[in-house]
């Protein structure tokens, strides 16, 4: 077994949403000899392309990239899944020798992984999962949150009131073990050796880009997309669809707003994931070097990276 195999290094890459994460991620890995894990936790489902901003066929053919397109939007992955397969593509480049790099904006994903983070225990409960699914059905999405909120501040602010599915886990978690879901998450020393880097630009040049990316996303053909899948079969209720944007188009499609208001409600929302994702990847946390690429200076990270590379393979 090689040192590279026994010291396992593995290279985070988090940001907010239209950061630059891709573009970064490629450059550094093409340097190093890295291969991309995806902990984006809509990119997984095949057709799901445009509004996922996916990397494009040009960009994965220069990086090998690892859980994108494994699974149909009907087949949801939970944290788990993800987990036991992340840690696999993360063993499975080991073993060639070459560098994994976690890339992605979801916060969960990413710590379940580098943190080998176990969910809560707790076995689903049918019963009181339909009394609150029901409750969503009559007193809507934001009622549910709004009682996480009282319950649970801290696992309020982890959960977009938009995901009424994790919204019911924790609330499911809750009521069933009388302690709250965010002092449940159990995290254990990390199976790697850990570099995260952060990737920032000022709010102002990130919402311009959230903007401009979603005007091309409508241009590239957003709206067909979604006509193709509704076509195919999946409803625009299935959980892989609540990815900002796809309910949006699909009441376009149904005549229930324009396409502009579409537009309009896609990047209020993509700002609002903006500021909640800030509550995973923050500023003040000693574990992450954060970087400003305003300039695309990846070169600054480039030296770090093989300063770290370097330790990693001399310890």
């Amino acid at each position: 077994m090689s040192s590279l195999d026994m010291d396992n290094p593995l290279i985070v890459i988090v940001g907010p949403t239209c950061v630059g994460k891709t573009e970064a991620s490629i450059y550094l890995a093409e340097k190093l000899n890295g291969e991309i894990v995806s902990a984006d936790s809509r990119t997984f489902y095949k057709g799901m392309d445009i509004g996922t901003a996916k990397p494009t066929k040009e960009e994965l053919d220069r990086v090998r990239h690892h859980l994108i397109n494994v699974t149909n939007p009907d087949n949801t992955w939970n944290l788990a899944l993800f987990q036991q397969n992340a840690q696999a593509a993360i063993a499975e480049i080991h073993s060639r020798n070459r560098i994994p790099f976690l890339v992605g904006g979801t916060g969960q994903y990413i710590r379940s992984v580098a943190y080998n983070w176990s969910p809560p225990s707790i076995s689903p409960k049918p019963i009181l999962r339909n009394t609150l699914e029901k409750m969503v059905e009559s007193r809507g999405k934001e009622f549910l949150h709004s009682a996480l909120q009282l319950l649970d501040p801290d696992a309020a602010k982890m959960i977009d009131p938009r995901n009424v599915r994790r919204t019911i886990r924790a609330l499911e978690v809750i009521f069933s073990s009388g302690v709250r879901f965010s002092s449940q998450r159990k995290e254990s020393t990390s199976p790697y050796r850990l570099i995260t880097i952060g990737l920032e630009r000022s709010r102002v040049d990130l919402y311009k880009r959230i903007d401009l990316r979603i005007e091309k996303m409508f241009t590239d053909g957003f709206i067909n997309e979604v006509q193709s899948l509704i076509e195919l079969g999946y409803s625009p209720d299935l959980p892989s669809m609540s990815a900002i944007g796809y309910r949006e188009c699909a009441k376009a499609i149904l005549g229930e707003i324009t396409v502009e208001q579409a537009i309009e409600e896609i990047k209020k929302k993509t700002r609002i994931f903006v500021r909640r994702q800030a509550n995973w990847f923050k500023p003040t946390d000693s574990n992450i070097h954060w970087f400003d690429i305003s300039e695309k200076n990846y070169s600054d990270i480039e030296v770090i990276l093989q300063l770290f590379l370097k330790k990693s393979l001399n310890t």
